[in-house]
């Protein structure tokens, strides 16, 4: 679904793209998608030369999951020093944080089409472990334990 947006962006920015058909939950549970796209960044990062590619040039994208992968390799790779630098990532409407689906952004959006805030909440648990029976849990927020609320507080709150 995605070859038509990555030949266009290779075509019109004279960039090499390389999309990783990384697995998919639920039948392929975290950390399946994340190894699959790190793997693919590490080994494209390790035959560099061989794409002709600058090593200076390397940018990490993703959109909606696919954003989330891309933070987190990037993080990952953030302090290899035996890998090129990458040089950003962009992140298209990344799912970034699951800790509490009650903050104004969820709650402004809570009936905007596509992803509603229940289908964000259930597609994060077919990510993690394949079972969305917890899904009202998670949209209260009882999935996760007060001490680590407060710890994350200061970067997940609606301040």
């Amino acid at each position: 679904s995605y070859e038509k947006i990555c030949r266009y962006i290779a075509r019109e920015s004279g960039s090499v793209v390389v999309s990783v058909g990384y697995r998919l939950a639920p039948e392929h549970k975290y950390p399946a998608a994340y190894e699959d796209c790190l793997n693919a960044t590490i080994h494209f990062m390790n035959n560099i030369e061989h794409y002709g590619v600058d090593p200076a040039n390397v940018i990490v994208c993703g959109d909606s999951a696919g954003g989330n992968l891309a933070a987190a390799v990037s993080q990952t790779l953030a302090g290899r020093s035996d890998l090129p630098k990458l040089r950003a990532q962009i992140l298209i409407y990344p799912g970034l944080q699951a800790l509490d689906f009650n903050l104004p952004s969820y709650q402004q959006n809570r009936g905007i089409p596509l992803l509603f805030r229940e289908r964000a909440a259930f597609y994060v648990l077919q990510y993690l472990n394949g079972d969305a029976s917890n899904v009202e849990e998670v949209l209260e927020g009882s999935h996760i334990p007060p001490d680590t609320r407060l710890k994350y507080r200061k970067w997940v709150s609606p301040d």
